[in-house]
Order: structure tokens, then sequence, then C-alpha cells
């Protein structure tokens, strides 16, 4: 587990890496050459690789995922006939 977030917290700082040359590039090429493609191309292909890591983990158990707290199959839906009768009341 621990080494699985050791990669991905790799893979993040290489895109970010990726991302702030291909900023540099921009700058200083001006648009002449192909260093700005190829540093934003690196970076989407971290980021693919990164999604992908992160789901194979979670489908083989490695990390898991947390489910949104405030989303339950169980909890019984607010009808708005109830709020409306204890308002009479």
């Amino acid at each position: 587990m621990l080494f699985v977030k050791f990669i991905v917290i790799l893979l993040l700082v290489f895109i970010l890496i990726s991302l702030f040359s291909g900023l540099y590039f921009l700058v200083k090429d001006k648009g002449q050459t192909k260093r700005t493609v190829n540093a934003l191309t690196l970076r989407i292909g971290l980021s693919v690789l990164t999604i992908v890591v992160i789901l194979i983990a979670a489908a083989t158990g490695v990390i898991e995922l947390k489910q949104n707290p405030s989303y339950s199959k169980n909890a019984p839906a607010e009808s708005s006939t109830s709020s409306s009768s204890q308002q009479s009341q």
C-alpha cells in the first residue's frame, strides 16, 4: 500500500515537472520548436498512467476508495409531505 502511494506521488511530481518544463519551453522558444508539445504530451501520458495505477490498485484491493458519506443507499429519502405535516402542527 505504501509502495502504491509512493508511485502515485512520484508520478504527480513528474507531472508537475513536465508542466513547468512545458511552460519554460513555451516562453523560451516562442513556439518555434516542438519541445512544448513534447512536454505536454509527456504530461498527458503521465496523467493517464497515474489514473490507471489508481484504478488497478483500487480494483485489486491494494487501496480502498472511500464512498461519499452523504450518499447512502439504506437511508430513507426525505419526502415533502412529512415536512409539510410538521409545519401545520
